[in-house]
C-alpha cells in the first residue's frame, strides 16, 4: 500500500496506511535548526522591494491604503521563496526524467539552463540510476523522507587524492544523492543525506519495501542556471547523531514544550476595566 503525506501544524508527515504509523518528514525535522540569518534576509528583501518599487508603493497607498502596501512589502520574502521552490520542483522533475532516460526536449527560458547543465553533468559523471524519489523510512527513530536519487558512479583518486570521474578504470561507488538548485550548498544537506542513509528501509511508490543498501558515500549535485558542481557529502554515523538531536527537538516542540509552563501560583497587576475591553 502506497505511503501518503499530510500536513499538520506546519510540518509534513508521512503516513503508512498498512501500519497506521505517521512520522515527521526529514525536511520538517531539519527545520528545528536555529536560523537567525533569516531575520536579516527577510528584512533585506523587504527593504530592497521598498526601494525598487517606491513609486508603485505611493500609488498603492493612495488607491488601496497603507495596510495593502504593508502587506505587499511583508510578503516579499515569502513570494521569492515560493517562486524559487516552484522553479526547483520543476527542475527536479526534469532531472528525474533525464536520468530515467527520457528526452525532455527544450524547456522554457528559465528552466532551459538547468536542463543544459544537468545534461553536461550526465555526460561528465555518467551516473547509473538505481532508484529515484522513493521513501526512506525509519521505525527505529520514527521519521521518513523522499530522497532524490540512489546512483552508481565510477571514480578514481586524482594526484591529490580527490575522487574524480573515471569511466575506464574507476571503482564503482553506490551513493545516496540530492539535487540542489538553491543559491549555494549548505551543511544541512549532510544531515538530510545521513537521515536517508541510516533509515530502516526504502519504500517504492507502490508500497513495496526493501532494505537500505550499504552506501559507499553521499553526494550533492548543486546546479544553477549558470553552473553545476558534484560534491561529496559526509553522511556517516557522526552526522546522523546530530540529525537525531533535531529529531528529539521536534518531539520537544510538539509535545513537552506545550506543557512545561504551569498555571500561575500567584498573579497581580492592574485590573482591565470593562470599558477598556470593549475598545
Amino acid at each position: 500500500m502506497a505511503i501518503r503525506t499530510t500536513k499538520k501544524g506546519g510540518a509534513r508527515f508521512y503516513v503508512n496506511p498498512a501500519t497506521r504509523m505517521m512520522y515527521p518528514g526529514v525536511t520538517s525535522i531539519l527545520n528545528m535548526q536555529p536560523k537567525t540569518f533569516l531575520g536579516y534576509w527577510r528584512s533585506k528583501m523587504t527593504a530592497e522591494l521598498a526601494v525598487k518599487s517606491f513609486p508603485f508603493l505611493q500609488e498603492m497607498v493612495e488607491t488601496a491604503g497603507e495596510e495593502a502596501a504593508v502587506a505587499y512589502l511583508k510578503g516579499a520574502a515569502d513570494r521569492y521563496t515560493k517562486a524559487r521552490a516552484s522553479l526547483g520542483s520543476e527542475a527536479h522533475i526534469i532531472f528525474e526524467r533525464i536520468i530515467r532516460g527520457e528526452d525532455v526536449g527544450r524547456q522554457r527560458q528559465d528552466l532551459e539552463p538547468y536542463r543544459v547543465n544537468f545534461l553536461e553533468f550526465m555526460e561528465v559523471v555518467r551516473p547509473e540510476l538505481v532508484s529515484a524519489e522513493d521513501i526512506a523510512w525509519s521505525d527505529t527513530h520514527e521519521y521518513a523522507g523522499s530522497y532524490d536519487i540512489i546512483m552508481r558512479v565510477q571514480l578514481s583518486p586524482d594526484a591529490e587524492g580527490h575522487l574524480v570521474p573515471d569511466h575506464v578504470n574507476g571503482k564503482w561507488y553506490l551513493l545516496i544523492g540530492d539535487w540542489k538548485t538553491s543559491k549555494d550548498t549548505y551543511p544541512d544537506v549532510a544531515l538530510q543525506m545521513a537521515a536517508y542513509a541510516h533509515a530502516d528501509k526504502l519504500i517504492a511508490p507502490n508500497g513495496a519495501e526493501r532494505p537500505v543498501p550499504e552506501f559507499d558515500g553521499a553526494a550533492v549535485l548543486h546546479i544553477t542556471d549558470t553552473a553545476w558542481a558534484f560534491k561529496p557529502v559526509q553522511a556517516d554515523a557522526e552526522v546522523f547523531s546530530y540529525f537525531l538531536a533535531l529529531r528529539k527537538m521536534f518531539n520537544w516542540d510538539r509535545t513537552l514544550a506545550k506543557d512545561v509552563i504551569g498555571r500561575p501560583i500567584a498573579s497581580g497587576g492592574r485590573t482591565v476595566t470593562g470599558t477598556e475591553r470593549r475598545k
